[in-house]
């Protein structure tokens, strides 16, 4: 089983002034997402605002980011849904592309109640593709909260293609057992960007966010001084991290991620409902407190 490593950036699905899917964007955020050292995508998630497209949307979503990357990237496509009907169609239909893995979120609105409620859902979305691999996406807005060191453990005898957790909460005790669960047999790559020296330093390989869309080479600096043994370097660095992410608190993550795209002559358009758009002032403002952040 392939485990990830570096930064797998979570893109933003660019809309149109029509909201519909831009999809020659798409080729232009993977070509920059090569560019800046990024080794793999995990589409179709929060940040994806996959919960937010068609079934139909995400199916094209994905082929388009299969072509667009053509073969320098490892792509993860998220499948999950409300309707577990939509989750195993989707998941089906990343079973006929090129990609490395499916992942899904735990339905928000009722809710896996047991981690052998979770196994069983997993277990089931999991086996529409069975020759790729498959990462429980774990995030507390799904409010699926359960141990995830024992879903790891009770999955693993149900879920031959299990890779592990995309893990996205910042308790790294949980973290850390995850890693050990079952002789650290899977791959939990880490998703929280602002915390992300103190996932390295428990043993974090890969990590998963959407500030690698627009800021890459800055986390890619910090990985580099961590591994050199930089410490005072490291803190120094997440002096930006924090200045970008104060925009993103200020803004709305995928709104101010969104709009943070132009940095780099891409145009990500605005979010989908419910979430409000920008105003074209609120725009200017993020790109220029995301340039005084100095991470570019």
């Amino acid at each position: 089983m392939k485990k990830l490593t570096g930064l797998i950036a979570a893109p933003h699905t660019p809309f149109d002034s029509n909201n519909q899917v831009n999809f020659s964007e798409i080729d232009k955020i993977a070509a920059h997402l090569i560019a800046d050292g990024v080794s793999g995508v995990y589409i179709c998630g929060t940040t994806g605002e996959g919960i937010h497209c068609s079934v139909e949307e995400r199916k094209a979503i994905a082929e388009r980011w299969v072509s667009a990357s053509a073969g320098k990237l490892d792509i993860i496509v998220h499948t999950g849904a409300l309707s577990i009907v939509d989750t195993l169609e989707l998941t089906k239909h990343a079973e006929t592309i090129d990609i490395l893995a499916t992942s899904a979120i735990g339905p928000c609105f009722f809710k896996p109640g047991s981690v052998e409620a979770l196994v069983e859902y997993c277990a089931t979305v999991a086996a529409a593709a069975p020759s790729k691999g498959f990462y429980y996406y774990h995030s507390g807005m799904s409010g699926v909260n359960l141990d995830m060191e024992q879903f790891l453990i009770q999955a693993d005898k149900k879920i031959p293609n299990l890779s592990g957790l995309k893990f996205n909460s910042g308790d790294l005790y949980e973290y850390q057992r995850c890693l050990r669960a079952c002789d650290g047999k899977f791959d939990i790559p880490w998703g929280v960007d602002e915390h992300l020296p103190g996932a390295l330093a428990v043993g974090a390989k890969s990590a998963v966010g959407s500030t690698y869309n627009y800021a890459a080479k800055h986390f890619n600096s910090i990985i580099e001084a961590f591994e050199q043994g930089k410490h005072a370097q490291v803190i120094e660095k997440m002096d930006t991290v924090i200045a970008l992410i104060r925009v993103l608190v200020e803004f709305g993550g995928v709104s101010a991620g969104k709009a943070a795209m132009a940095l780099h002559d891409i145009d990500a358009g605005d979010a989908r409902l419910p979430l409000l758009p920008l105003s074209a002032e609120q725009k200017e403002v993020v790109v220029s407190k995301m340039r005084a952040a100095g991470f570019l």
